[in-house]
């Protein structure tokens, strides 16, 4: 597996640690932690670590003359962007 697969795991691995605590409402033992990780995932960090990861895909893809790569690149950042916000309203909704 290489570098870039591996970061894009553990940033997934991150966010969806995030979302699947802050799903367990009731118990405010790892609050802190869930609303720390959330705010570094939805702040400046998680749109720095986006970013990067959007011009690294895109390098690579250059590189290689590739477009899985960019693919990748692109795939990372809209999880890194986008996911807080997708886990938290999984895992908040009510019927």
């Amino acid at each position: 597996m290489n570098k870039l697969m591996q970061k894009l795991l553990v940033a997934a691995g991150l966010v969806a640690v995030s979302g699947a605590a802050s799903a367990t409402s009731a118990d405010a033992t790892f609050g802190d932690i869930v609303t720390t990780l959330r705010d570094w995932a939805e702040g400046s960090l998680g749109r720095t670590i986006a970013l990067a990861m959007l011009i690294v895909g895109i390098a690579t893809g250059i590189v290689r003359q590739s477009v899985i790569a960019a693919v990748a690149g692109v795939s990372g950042a809209l999880v890194m962007a986008y996911g807080p916000s997708v886990l938290e309203g999984i895992f908040t909704y009510t019927v």
